[in-house]
């Protein structure tokens, strides 16, 4: 336990997860009764519309000095107070004058129970508000008896006009010929006798009332109002739509949590990779204390190791290569000394081996030296000054330079177009000429060199025909001083370090160099791999 709670990465992760499953747990129940609440107020609005539209069209066809009176004795009738006020009046706020505006009816609650209902007259700038402390019967009665009132007064296509002015979804109003279904005899003779009949819906938390409305010939209509329906539980379709939508919530945050995390450990693994392929001067950005912090921290402490002991290392290859150079100098000098002093053919014979030895100790130092720089430039990240190259046009130099060398082997450039990369020349220079000088030693007549472009690198082969390398080998032959003959005679020349230098080449050049058989000559196929120069955009000039 202890141990868990000084891990700050993780008890960090946990607590957010956690908190993100609170975060989404009150989001889903304030989503719920955003639901609710929405629903509940369409369902008063829906209620509301039909019996404030036959107020209204009741208020706004009587002359001015009578509505008073008649919203009093409706008030006392209704149990609900009406009242008259001007459209700017009250608190109310821009989206309710606009909902107004456009003839809707607004509700407002007072308290637990209590209700402001609001509705503009027709072609006025006036509002009708009814005050309700709830519904009632009494206001079922009364309103459904101004209905069947208002229909009276008109009859034929007039009262079909007005019935449509009220009826809505929410509270459907018919108006029929026949005597409505359902009904026994004792309702059906209390409707003939004008009397409002309310019949409760079983099993649906329903009612509809039912009146009679006289006409001009004598006869009856019966008027039906409903069924109103009660506020049916939220449905599951809805309550499902809010669970994916939360859990959808709860995924995003547990992704961005788990993302978080899964951002810096990318960024220690990419620094291990660049780290791996010789960037020992990559650091790791340390982001707080936790775990993942302490993990960069030891890692950029580790880097920091590696890079002081390989620095140290290469340094001490310099400095040794540079003091072998002074006594080689004396040994040369002293020989020549000799050499001068005798005439004894004999002993010319020994100092000329003695000075081809002295050559081969030069141009070794000179190889380690160049390693050593090369291993240094990649130790300290140094950048390379890269340009554009024609490769073609160094194969041609590296041809020139060694085809003298080698008059018994044929050196060839196959033929193709320009091929371009990227590199810094003279070390390009250096790695495929080392390439081609490796191929000349174990070839028996002919080199070919191929440059090539494919999807995403440029290509420089050199192949010959001599024994090849063993797959096995391919890879330690890149090593510093392999050599697949392990005699002391040096038959084939060189001192295992023209390859090595070529990796290092290709590495500094983010590229690589591989081995393997040649499909035209049977011998071995040396490859370099770089990485394909940019596209070059020109914009389009525009005329003067």
């Amino acid at each position: 336990m202890r141990r868990f709670l000084a891990d700050g990465s993780f008890l960090r992760v946990y607590l957010l997860l956690a908190l993100a499953l609170l975060l989404t747990f009150g989001l889903a129940l304030m989503g719920l009764a955003l639901v609710d609440r929405v629903r509940i107020e369409q369902y008063r609005e829906q209620l509301a519309e039909a019996p404030l539209q036959l107020l209204t069209l009741k208020v706004s066809a009587l002359p001015a000095n009578e509505r008073g009176d008649w919203l009093t004795q409706q008030s006392d009738l209704l149990d609900m107070r009406l009242s008259l006020r001007g459209l700017d009046s009250g608190n109310l706020g821009w989206f309710d004058h606009r909902r107004l505006e456009r003839g809707g009816v607004l509700v407002k609650t007072e308290g637990e129970d209590g209700w402001r209902l609001f509705r503009r007259l027709p072609g006025e700038e006036r509002l009708l508000e009814a005050r309700l402390s709830g519904l009632n019967e009494r206001q079922l009665r009364g309103l459904a008896q101004m209905l069947g009132d208002w229909l009276a007064e008109v009859s034929g296509d007039v009262r079909e006009r007005r019935l449509a002015r009220v009826t809505g979804d929410a509270l459907p109003i018919q108006l029929s010929d026949l005597a409505p279904a359902g009904l026994d005899s004792h309702q059906l003779s209390r409707l003939r006798e004008g009397e409002l009949v309310i019949r409760l819906l079983p099993g649906h938390w329903a009612l509809t009332v039912y009146l009679s409305v006289p006409t001009a010939d004598g006869t009856r209509q019966w008027l039906s109002i409903g069924p109103v329906s009660a506020l049916e539980p939220t449905p599951i379709s809805l309550l499902l739509l809010v669970l994916v939508i939360m859990l959808a919530v709860l995924a995003a945050i547990i992704y961005l949590i788990v993302r978080s995390v899964e951002a810096r450990l990318a960024r220690l693994e990419l620094a291990a990779g660049r780290i791996a392929g010789g960037r020992l001067d990559t650091r790791v950005k340390v982001d707080g204390g936790g775990f993942i912090g302490r993990v960069g921290m030891a890692f950029n402490a580790m880097a920091a190791q590696v890079q002081s002991l390989l620095r140290s290392q290469q340094e001490m290859i310099r400095a040794v290569s540079h003091e072998l150079r002074t006594p080689v100098a004396r040994i040369r000098f002293a020989m020549q000394m000799v050499e001068d002093m005798t005439d004894d053919p004999a002993v010319h014979r020994q100092l000329h081996g003695i000075d081809g030895d002295i050559e081969e100790l030069d141009q070794l130092i000179d190889e380690i030296l160049t390693y050593a720089r090369l291993d240094s430039g990649i130790i300290n990240g140094t950048e390379l000054e890269r340009a554009r190259v024609d490769c073609r046009a160094i194969a041609k130099r590296v041809i020139e330079t060694l085809a003298p060398l080698h008059a018994h082997l044929r050196l060839e450039l196959a033929p193709g177009g320009e091929v371009q990369a990227m590199a810094e020349p003279r070390y390009l220079q250096r790695a495929l000429q080392n390439l081609v000088a490796n191929a000349c030693r174990h070839a028996q007549s002919r080199v070919v060199l191929r440059l090539s472009v494919e999807s995403r690198l440029v290509r420089l082969d050199v192949e010959d025909d001599g024994p090849g390398v063993p797959e096995n080998e391919r890879q330690a032959i890149f090593k510093p001083f392999a050599r697949l003959d392990d005699s002391r005679t040096r038959r084939s020349g060189g001192y295992g370090l023209g390859l090595s230098i070529v990796q290092k080449i290709m590495a500094w050049h983010g590229g690589s160099a591989i081995v393997d058989t040649s499909h035209d000559l049977g011998g071995a196929r040396f490859s370099l791999l770089l990485p394909t120069p940019p596209v070059t955009r020109t914009l389009p000039v525009k005329p003067a």
